[in-house]
C-alpha cells in the first residue's frame, strides 16, 4: 500500500487510489479512521488506473484514465488526478482533452466505520455507519459520540444520506479542468489527547530538523537523504501540554506512538540534522524517570522486546537509560544550548547512578533484573554510557568524570576477557553469558555495537569496546557472508541455531544496526567492510523506493533478486529513516565539538560512492556542508562563523 504520514494524520491507500473498505484503507487521524471508503465513478464507471506513487512522505498521487462518450479512437479523453494528503484532504481534478464539450456526471460513495487502526489491523472492523447530510457534504456518528464530516468545494450538487454518495454535473470546456476538493474531519475528542503532529508551514517538522540535501556521482543518495529527512518528520509528535517535547513515533502503520529506546536511536543518528529533536526527546523521556529511594531510581521505564533464541526479552527501558547521557553528551558536541544541557543534565546524572547501582561487581549490566542474563549488547551501551558520561560531567563542570572513565576502563578490560571466545577461526564476541555464567556464543548484527562508541571531548571517537586484534576479527565477521546478505547484516548469522531470516532478532535484516556498523566499521579504519555494507544498503533503499522498513527478510542476495519486505515492518519507520542519515554522514567523519568551537572530519578515504556533497547539515547551531572528493579528501564549504576546522 502507499502509506501518507504526517502524524497524527495517516492515510492508507492501495496503488489504484480508490478507498475501498478493504483492509486498512482508509485516512485515520490520531489512530481513528474517519475515512474508509471514497470510490469515484464518472459515467458510472471508475477511471482505469495507470499510476500510484508518493509524491512527499504526507501525499499520494493517483492518475487515471477515462473514454468519455462519443470518443471515436482507443485515446481517453479524460484524465483523472487524485491527491490525497495525511491532513485530511484531498484534490479530484479532471483534465479535458475531448474535442467537444463535455457534460460529467461525477459522484463519489463515501463511508465509515470510526474504528481505531488495531482493530482494523486485526480484521476486526466495525459495521460502516449510516450518513447523515450536513453542510456541503456528510456525516457519520458513533455510538460512543466521536463523528466524522466529509465536506466539498464546490458543494456537491446532490447528496443521498442512504447510500452515502456525493453527486455533480460538471461541464467542461475542451483542453479545461476542473477541481474537486474534499476535506475530512473529526471529533474534537482526539485534538485533546496529549500527542500532536510536530509540523509547521515550511512541511513536517520543518523547524525542527534541517532542509539537508546530498549530492554525488551516485545520484541515489541525493534520493535517500531526502526520502530519510521527509520521513522523519512525518513520524514526528508533540506534546500538547508541553511543546518543546518532539519526539519520533516508532513507525506506520503498527506503532504510532513513541518508543523510549528507538526514539532516542533516532535522535541521536538524525543529530547531523540538529539537535532539537534530541533535546525535545530526551525531555519527554526524562519526565518518565522513576523517582524515590528503591533500586530502579533513575531509571527509564519501557517495555520488553524478544531478544531472538536462546535469551529473555530484553528491557528497552534499560537501553534508554543507558542511551540518555550517551545521547545528550553528542548532542551538545553537534551544538546544543548550554541552557537545554544544563535542564537535561539532571536527568542524566540519575541515569549514571542507576547504572552505578545496578552493575555487578564485575561492572556488568544485567537485563533485565539482576537475575537477567548479562548481555554484550547492553554492555556495549553501559560502556558508552560510561565514557561519555564522563565527557558529559567534565564538559558540565560537574564532579565524577574520573570515576566514570575508570569505571569504562575497567570495563573493557572485563569485557575484553569474560565476553571472546577464541577459536580457530580468530575467536568471536559472545551474545551473553547467564546468570550462573553459561556462555551464549550466538553472533549476530548486534555485535556492530561493540564498534559504537560515540563522539567525546574534542570530537575525537571514544576508546573501544574491544582491542585492535578483536576489533579487526569483528571486522572479518561482519564483513563475511554469515553475516553480511548483500543488503544489510542479518539479525542472527545465518549458521547459528535458530536463524529464521524473517524473525526480527533471529536473522532479519535491522537496518539501524546496519547503519552503526557502517560507521564503527568506518571509524575503526575497516573501510572495506563499511564500504560493502553502505553499498548493500543503498541498493536495498532503491528496492524500496528509498522509503526503508526498519527491517526485511536476510536472505542472500543472488543476481537479479532484491530484499523481501517484512510483513510486520513499519514503513516508514523513525529508526530506519535516521539509519539513512547517519549511514550518510559516517562517509564525511563528521566530528564536531561545538563547545570547543571545532570542527574534524574523518572521511572514508576509498570514497566507495565517489564524490559526494552533504550540504544543509547543522553544527553548532549554524548550516554546515562539506564535500568530499573522489580520492577521499573532504572540504568544509559552509561552517558556522568562527568554527575551526580541527585535526
Amino acid at each position: 500500500m502507499l502509506v501518507g504520514v504526517a502524524l497524527p494524520w495517516l492515510v492508507l491507500s492501495a496503488e489504484h487510489g480508490q478507498l475501498t473498505g478493504d483492509g486498512l484503507d482508509g485516512i485515520y487521524h490520531a489512530g481513528r479512521r474517519l475515512l474508509s471508503r471514497c470510490v469515484l465513478r464518472i459515467y458510472g464507471r471508475e477511471p482505469v488506473a495507470v499510476q500510484g506513487r508518493l509524491s512527499a512522505a504526507d501525499q499520494a498521487r493517483f492518475v487515471g484514465v477515462l473514454r468519455t462518450p462519443g470518443d471515436s479512437g482507443p485515446d481517453p479523453g479524460l484524465t483523472v488526478e487524485r491527491v490525497r494528503r495525511a491532513d485530511g484532504t484531498e484534490r479530484i481534478t479532471l483534465r479535458s482533452s475531448a474535442a467537444r464539450p463535455l457534460r460529467l456526471p461525477v459522484e463519489l460513495a463515501l463511508g465509515t466505520d470510526l474504528t481505531d487502526l488495531g482493530a482494523v489491523a486485526a480484521g476486526r472492523p466495525a459495521p460502516e455507519l449510516p450518513a447523515a447530510v450536513h453542510a456541503a457534504g456528510l456525516r457519520w456518528s458513533g455510538t460512543d459520540g466521536r463523528y466524522a464530516t466529509v465536506t466539498a468545494d464546490p458543494p456537491p450538487t446532490d447528496a443521498l444520506a442512504v447510500a452515502g454518495l456525493l453527486r455533480w454535473d460538471l461541464e467542461l470546456a475542451p483542453g479545461a479542468a476542473r477541481t474537486i476538493e474534499l476535506r475530512i474531519r473529526g471529533d474534537r475528542s482526539a485534538d485533546r489527547r496529549s500527542e500532536s503532529g510536530a509540523g509547521s508551514a515550511a512541511g513536517p517538522g520543518g523547524q525542527l530538523l534541517a532542509e539537508a540535501r546530498a549530492e554525488g556521482d551516485d545520484p541515489r543518495i541525493a534520493a535517500l537523504l531526502r526520502t530519510s529527512v521527509d520521513d522523519l518528520r512525518a513520524l514526528l509528535l508533540r506534546d500538547r501540554a508541553r511543546p518543546a517535547e518532539v519526539h519520533a513515533a516508532a513507525g506506520v502503520p503498527w506503532r504510532c506512538g513513541p518508543a523510549t529506546a528507538e526514539s532516542l536511536w533516532a535522535a541521536r543518528m538524525a543529530l547531523p540534522l540538529g539537535a532539537r529533536l534530541a533535546a525535545g526527546t530526551l525531555r519527554a523521556l526524562a519526565r518518565t524517570q522513576r523517582d524515590g529511594d528503591g533500586p530502579d531510581r533513575g531509571r527509564i521505564p519501557g517495555p520488553l522486546r524478544d531478544a531472538g533464541p536462546g535469551l529473555p526479552p530484553r528491557c528497552t527501558g534499560i537501553e534508554a537509560t543507558l542511551a540518555f547521557p550517551a545521547v545528550l553528551a553528542e548532542a551538545a558536541r553537534w551544538g546544543l544550548p548550554e541552557q537545554e544541557l544544563a535542564e537535561l543534565l539532571p536527568a542524566a546524572e540519575r541515569c549514571l547512578d542507576w547504572l552505578r547501582a545496578a552493575a555487578d561487581e564485575d561492572g556488568f549490566v544485567p537485563d533485565p533484573g539482576p537475575a537477567g542474563p548479562r548481555r554484550a549488547e547492553t554492555q556495549a551501551h553501559a560502556h558508552r554510557a560510561a565514557v561519555l558520561g564522563a565527557d558529559l560531567l567534565e564538559l558540565c563542570g560537574r564532579p565524577g568524570a574520573a570515576e566514570w572513565r575508570d569505571r569504562a576502563a575497567a570495563l573493557r578490560y572485563r569485557f575484553r576477557r569474560d565476553f571472546w571466545r577464541e577459536d580457530l577461526g580468530g575467536g568471536r564476541p559472545l551474545a551473553a553469558r547467564l546468570a550462573d555464567g553459561t556462555a551464549l556464543p550466538l553472533l549476530g548484527s548486534w555485535a556492530a555495537h561493540l564498534l559504537d562508541t560515540g563522539l567525546a571531548e574534542g570530537g575525537r571517537w571514544a576508546p573501544g569496546l574491544l582491542d585492535k586484534q578483536q576489533t579487526d576479527q569483528l571486522a572479518r565477521l561482519l564483513g563475511g557472508p554469515a553475516l553480511d546478505t548483500g543488503w544489510g547484516l542479518r539479525g542472527l548469522g545465518a549458521k547459528e541455531p535458530g536463524h529464521n531470516p524473517f524473525g526480527h532478532r533471529s536473522g532479519a535484516v535491522r537496518v539501524h544496526e546496519t547503519a552503526v556498523a557502517v560507521a564503527g566499521l568506518a571509524e575503526a579504519g575497516h573501510e572495506r567492510e563499511a564500504a560493502a555494507l553502505l553499498k548493500g544498503l543503498l541498493d536495498a533503499a532503491e528496492s524500496f523506493g528509498f522509503r526503508l522498513p526498519e527491517m526485511y527478510a536476510g536472505e542472500q542476495r543472488t543476481a537479479g533478486a532484491a530484499p523481501v519486505p517484512h510483513p510486520a515492518a513499519c514503513r516508514p519507520a523513525a529508526v530506519a529513516a535516521a539509519a539513512g542519515i547517519h549511514a550518510l554522514a559516517a562517509l564525511a567523519g563528521i566530528r564536531p565539538d561545538a563547545p570547543g568551537r571545532t570542527v574534524a572530519l574523518h572521511p572514508v578515504r576509498s570514497a566507495p560512492l565517489g564524490a559526494v556533497l552533504l550540504a544543509g547539515l547543522r553544527v553548532a547551531g549554524e548550516p554546515f556542508s562539506v564535500r568530499i572528493g573522489r580520492l577521499g579528501t573532504a572540504i568544509v564549504e559552509e561552517a558556522a562563523d568562527g568554527l575551526q576546522l580541527g585535526v
